[in-house]
């Protein structure tokens, strides 16, 4: 693996915008189809915030920025270039080639785009919420669940979808409340179900949340009182992290949130592939790295036929 400052006028055999799990996963199967890559690390990973990743085959527990570092590492062998760098713009050249405008000015072009961007969470404006964010505030029990299945753990949210995640968490954790912060636009069916599964609804106004620097401890609400607790789960809104798939004309999914992509990773735009968390809600580090390699694989295989017709 090569770092390069940025790159100039260069030409790739593909471009990878993003350089978490599925983008790097995406890199090494191609590196190691002899392909010369860029991959574009335009920031952060979504799961930075957190201590530890589960559910990753070999590597549960690990800090999500020392897989990352693995990942990176092996793929110095390869025609892979990293650039510190962001893409800015997107479009087609009039030879069908896809032409990136980075931040610094340059631009990369390539005739396949993997665009690996994720998404953005958008929290609910609640004081304190987004300091303990990936840090005993969770959306997802899959990755946080069996750590706090003796925890005192509640859910944030209201209507149909607090009463999916409180559901769901119960499986994890009994010792739960779901806290609607205002009126819980409950069914009735739902607040029975809840309450024959032992869950509690707090419907008190939230003013805050509270805690160390250490840990999660307890809901401020507006009326002066405290419910203590370990851990907390949101089902945020979300967002496209990045423009370029709306710049190139991808089609999304009816709900305007996520980018269409068949199960190969390929978008409706001809040669551009969208991979990881971009393209649905079930959203696991592992998820995330293997639809980087389905999609790298299923690619590498369509230009090898190409190339060999037009030999």
């Amino acid at each position: 693996m090569r770092r390069i400052p940025r790159p100039a006028m260069a030409h790739y055999d593909m471009i990878i915008v993003g350089a978490s799990n599925a983008g790097l996963s995406a890199a090494l199967v191609l590196g190691r189809a002899r392909r010369r890559v860029l991959v574009l690390d335009g920031g952060p990973a979504r799961n930075a915030p957190a201590f530890h990743s589960h559910s990753f085959f070999t590597r549960d527990g690990a800090a999500p920025q020392e897989i990352l570092r693995i990942g990176r590492e092996q793929l110095r062998p390869y025609q892979v270039e990293i650039c510190a760098d962001q893409a800015h713009q997107a479009r087609f050249t009039s030879t069908g080639d896809c032409e990136l405008t980075l931040g610094s000015g340059a631009t990369a072009t390539a005739a396949t785009l993997i665009l690996a961007t994720g998404v953005a969470d958008t929290l609910p404006e609640v004081p304190g919420l987004a300091d303990f964010w990936g840090r005993g505030i969770y959306h997802c029990p899959y990755c946080h669940g069996w750590e706090n299945r003796h925890s005192q753990v509640a859910v944030y949210g209201r209507g149909e979808a607090g009463y999916q995640q409180a559901v769901h968490l119960h499986h994890w954790s009994p010792r739960l409340t779901l806290c609607t912060d205002g009126p819980a636009d409950l069914a009735p069916a739902q607040r029975e179900h809840l309450q024959q599964l032992g869950v509690g609804v707090l419907e008190k106004p939230v003013k805050a949340i509270d805690g160390t620097a250490k840990c999660l401890c307890a809901i401020l609400f507006d009326d002066g009182s405290r419910q203590s607790l370990d851990a907390m789960f949101v089902r945020p809104v979300q967002r496209q992290r990045s423009d370029l798939a709306a710049q190139l004309g991808c089609a999304f999914t009816p709900d305007g949130v996520y980018v269409q992509a068949n199960e190969a990773g390929l978008t409706s735009v001809p040669n551009v592939y969208a991979v990881g968390d971009m393209t649905g809600p079930y959203q696991q580090a592992i998820l995330a790295a293997a639809s980087g390699t389905r999609a790298a694989a299923t690619l590498n295989n369509e230009l090898i036929f190409r190339d060999s017709v037009a030999a």
